[in-house]
């Protein structure tokens, strides 16, 4: 039995139903390259067109999209208006912001392998920023292009001055660079890339992004264990049995065969999105909710995860979807793909069992797992605790040993983003006192931002986006964050391209994944959530 209680906001008191205004951004040009790419015209242009709608774009701010295609000013602002309103993220189309915003967009043709295109960018730059003054001409610089071609764009920014190494974090004008994932493709091609980078910048300039820190579950991870009296003191082996990690997609590789067929789902999902909120599960609180103290408690954590062994890499799970249904319509095998091998052995699908050798966790499983054509499209934490020691004699018609349900915390990140918390309780009856038979039901009790605070979400590419421009790193990866996730996946990506398995797994599109998965946690006495 489960009883579902829903928090409305009246029961919060008045602090809790309105957001703390935002920070603006600094002045700044926002460059981006690849601006007619897929990246750009789904995510980036509505992200800063909703913060130009929410007033949170400094008056001098330019947007200079950058990439091969031929156009004018006027024809970009007209793909960018195209792409705003096909955007699922923006609440409603705004005319009179659309107007003002338009005139902030600008367009610079050129290939960016080439020094030509740096020329004519950093002419269009000085001729825009020479109506400002010095201190306001800061720049940023997104890459929203393929990883094959970041060492070039690195190495033009640098050699042409468009973004020069500063030494001063708080100096003005600053520059600087977000990168998108992958960042590398293993542990030696980010110790690499990273070198390059670090050659030519600081780390204060580089804002390596992953969108999932953008989204407010993530960020509220942190804010539920220290802002709450009952949490942080439980919030380890003594009380918690083991951790799940859920990253579920509905969506097969769909035009992405050839990305994918050299990716696979540790390099898409585990290296980065995964093993991020793991650390964030993990970490020691900092003292100080500053960017630095952050990320070194999240790379303390990821450098305690156990390294894996022969034995333990043995009993990881990978496999592929096979074809099956999504939402009643019938979908294709992995291997039907286009761009996807008839024989491929890349896995759309991995479970991997983690142990963390500290004082906090040690003997503590972290679960995690993601794939692709699953049942149903989600991203959760969830917190286990132990099972209840006793049970109050003649409480219950349980039988001596019978044990009730465990407490759950859930960390929703997408979608419905929010909290459940899960507890036993006596379901309504007869009187203790009269009968023996009391049945005890899980309650779930649930908590969700859009209802509990009024309001619609921030998309995370707009948080990540604005905290550049204010110069706050904290939802950013640092280098040593991205070297100690590979340290963790590189045994297993070379384990299993190693010893290509005689008969790749399958799990029916449509499903909750394969059985030998389910294998993994029922070894443990445990099993799998189905959120």
């Amino acid at each position: 039995m489960s009883i579902h209680v829903k928090a409305t906001p009246s029961q919060f008191p008045p602090p809790m139903t309105s957001m703390t205004p935002r920070e603006h951004g600094d002045p700044c040009s926002m460059v981006i390259f690849g601006a007619t790419g897929d990246l750009a015209r789904r995510k980036l242009f509505a992200a800063v067109y909703h913060l130009a709608k929410g007033r949170l774009l400094a008056h001098d701010f330019r947007l200079i999209g950058v990439d091969r295609a031929t156009m004018t000013d006027q024809e970009f602002r007209e793909l960018v208006r195209k792409s705003v309103e096909a955007s699922e993220e923006i609440s409603g189309f705004d005319a009179a912001i659309w107007e003002e915003f338009e005139q902030r967009l600008y367009y610079v043709q050129g290939d960016l392998t080439q020094t030509s295109a740096y020329t004519a960018l950093r002419e269009r730059l000085h001729a825009l920023e020479a109506r400002i003054e010095a201190r306001h001409a800061n720049r940023f610089f997104y890459l929203s292009v393929p990883p094959f071609i970041f060492r070039e764009i690195v190495d033009h920014l640098s050699s042409s001055g468009l973004a020069p190494r500063t030494e001063d974090p708080k100096g003005r004008p600053w520059a600087r660079m977000i990168i998108e994932k992958p960042f590398g493709h293993d542990l030696a091609s980010a110790l690499s890339l990273n070198h390059l980078v670090l050659s030519h910048f600081n780390e204060h300039q580089i804002y390596r992004i992953d969108h999932y820190l953008g989204k407010e579950t993530v960020q509220n991870i942190l804010v539920l264990r220290a802002a709450n009296a009952i949490f942080e003191p439980i919030w380890n082996r003594s009380h918690i049995s083991h951790v799940q990690i859920t990253a579920a997609e509905t969506v097969g590789v769909e035009s992405r065969g050839n990305y994918y067929e050299h990716a696979g789902v540790v390099r898409d999902m585990f290296q980065n999105h995964l093993m991020q909120l793991l650390a964030l599960t993990a970490m020691e609180l900092p003292h100080r909710m500053q960017a630095n103290l952050v990320r070194d408690e999240k790379v303390k954590a990821m450098r305690a995860i156990r390294p894996f062994t022969l034995g333990g890499l043995q009993e990881t799970v990978r496999a592929q979807y096979a074809a099956g249904q999504i939402k009643g319509k019938p979908v294709p095998g992995y291997r039907e793909e286009n761009g996807v091998s008839p024989s491929s052995a890349t896995p759309t699908y991995a479970a991997l069992k983690l142990m963390i050798d500290n004082g906090r966790w040690r003997g503590v499983p972290f679960y995690l797992r993601s794939g692709k054509r699953m049942a149903r499209r989600t991203t959760e934490i969830a917190i286990q605790f132990h099972k209840p020691p006793y049970l109050i004699d003649g409480l219950t018609g349980l039988e001596p040993g019978t044990e009730v349900d465990p407490n759950i915390l859930v960390l929703r990140v997408q979608p419905d983003d929010g909290v459940t918390f899960r507890f036993s309780a006596k379901a309504p009856g007869a009187a203790l006192a009269l009968t023996p038979e009391i049945e005890v039901a899980s309650v779930d009790m649930d908590f969700t931002y859009t209802e509990a605070f009024e309001q619609t979400l921030s998309p995370a590419y707009e948080t990540l986006i604005l905290d550049c421009m204010i110069g706050d790193a904290t939802l950013f990866t640092r280098s040593d964050e991205v070297e100690a996730g590979w340290h963790v996946t590189d045994p297993l990506l070379e384990y299993w391209a190693a010893n290509p398995p005689t008969q790749m797994a399958t799990y029916e599109a449509g499903s909750w994944g394969p059985e030998p998965a389910d294998d993994l946690l029922a070894r443990d006495g445990f099993a799998w959530r189905k959120p």
